[in-house]
């Protein structure tokens, strides 16, 4: 069970604005056989989907403090998401587990009040389907 709670918290934090990357401790967990496959998957997902939830949140309440230093999203990571937004709209949630720009997408769905059910559909495809896909790559390497 801790092993689970670690990888719910590993991707908990990458999905935040800290840099940080669960996808080899998922792969690592998977390739050892020792682990329900769809344990993985909920744990990975449910915890990369609530940091998505953190970053809304963040950016829908916080953005007043965005001047200040230790506030995790530069002036020019919230301009790129806000381009990607205008481009386009909602359905730029569906890269939300893209390296780099994902975590900037899920502050900006708050900045611009994007409505939470709908930020929630898409941040739960886009972030399990991710995790499927790194569980079906082990598993064909493994076979």
């Amino acid at each position: 069970m801790e092993s689970y709670l670690g990888l719910f918290l590993s991707a908990l934090l990458a999905a935040t604005l800290v840099p940080f990357s669960s996808e080899a401790l998922l792969g690592g967990m998977a390739a050892s056989a020792h682990f329900n496959t769809a344990g993985l998957l909920v744990a990975a997902s449910a915890g990369n989907i609530l940091g998505a939830v953190v970053n809304w949140g963040l950016g829908r309440y916080c953005l007043h403090w965005q001047d200040r230093k230790w506030f995790p999203v530069s002036p020019a990571q919230l301009d790129r998401a806000s381009r990607w937004f205008k481009r386009y709209g909602v359905w730029s949630l569906l890269f939300a587990w893209v390296p780099i720009i994902g975590d900037p997408l899920t502050f900006a769905a708050g900045v611009l009040r994007i409505r939470f059910a709908i930020f929630l559909i898409l941040v739960t495809i886009s972030k399990t389907v991710r995790y499927l896909m790194v569980l079906e790559i082990v598993r064909w390497a493994w076979t």
